[in-house]
């Protein structure tokens, strides 16, 4: 089968596409023929050898790639044959195989995707989706929140502004470039504004008038995060769930006394249900299928996992990144 192969730390020009053996399912695992494999941003730092909190580099020779759906090609020992030829999505390590044309996997790692759904939108599911649905449960969103969210054409930004709208309420879309920006304004954004801008603030208050922003959903965090913290009314609600510019955002605990705000980091256990990451994946998956939630994809295939590590890094991709056999 035909792999992507990380002999060495770099940038993404380090990922080989080669042929490489097949993966053998052993006791309790099934074989995948891949279909669609997701990317995450995760995967490019660990790619350059840089650990990503409690992520570590991975021992090379490796492949990446930890979201893949597919079909169900063979199974292994003690594994119930009527799992073969069954349309599958699953999570792997982060380093686990995924960019494949072949992956193996626990059995019970698997999730049925549901019918109607296309593969690409199953792995998008899987870990955007589901990450998704469990910081909007921190988040309890309302119909009378003014939701501004940071990275708003990205794959978690995209299903927030759907997801706020459908609650009513009204949304903030910031994203970066003309095409971003009007992307947001396709999903339901009520304002969309370019953070590129200098004044981009002011156009928030400017287009929100007498309301303000009561929820921030962050996941770019430094400068912008910070300019976005100074957009809450009193009593507004802070989420942090990463920094994609490379600094997670300043609050001191003079910003929260001062101005009765409350800041949350909704990644980890904070966003964990009862039923744990099981049940978030399950909802986003029927979320997907029923059209309420519906992730903004670029695709490229397998033999470009290099162009499309690099898009991702320069944030030319919008939504979730995914290959396809």
């Amino acid at each position: 089968m035909r792999a992507v192969r990380l002999y060495e730390f770099g940038d993404a020009g380090k990922l080989r596409f080669e042929e490489v053996a097949d993966p053998v399912p052993a006791a309790g695992q099934v074989l995948i023929d891949v279909q669609a494999s997701g990317v995450h941003w995760i995967e490019t730092t660990l790619r350059r050898g840089v650990s990503v909190g409690p992520h570590a580099p991975p021992v090379l020779p490796t492949t990446p790639g930890a979201e893949v759906a597919g079909v169900v090609g063979a199974v292994g020992p003690d594994v119930a044959a009527e799992w073969l030829g069954r349309r599958v999505v699953a999570q792997l390590d982060a380093f686990g195989g995924g960019y494949a044309e072949r992956a193996v996997t626990s059995v019970a790692s698997l999730h049925s995707i549901p019918d109607h759904l296309d593969v690409d939108h199953a792995v998008a599911a899987i870990t955007t989706g589901a990450t998704a649905q469990g910081v909007l449960d921190v988040a309890r969103l309302s119909a009378d929140d003014v939701v501004l969210v940071m990275s708003a054409a990205g794959g978690l930004g995209s299903l927030f502004v759907q997801a706020a709208r459908r609650l009513g309420a009204v949304v903030v879309g910031v994203a970066g470039g003309a095409a971003k920006v009007e992307r947001v304004r396709a999903l339901g954004a009520d304002v969309a504004v370019d953070y590129r801008a200098a004044d981009w603030p002011d156009r928030v208050r400017d287009a929100l008038g007498d309301r303000v922003v009561s929820v921030v959903l962050d996941g770019v965090g430094g400068a912008s995060g910070r300019q976005a913290l100074e957009l809450l009314g009193p009593g507004g609600r802070f989420l942090l769930y990463g920094w994609a510019s490379g600094e997670p955002t300043e609050i001191g605990t003079r910003d929260l006394i001062e101005r009765q705000l409350s800041a949350t980091w909704a990644i980890g256990p904070n966003m964990v249900p009862a039923g744990g990451m099981r049940e978030l994946v399950t909802r986003s998956l029927e979320a997907a299928a029923a059209g309420r939630l519906v992730p903004t994809i670029t695709r490229f295939p397998l033999s470009r996992a290099a162009d499309a590590h690099a898009a991702l890094e320069a944030r030319e991709a919008e939504g979730k990144v995914v290959l396809t056999a």
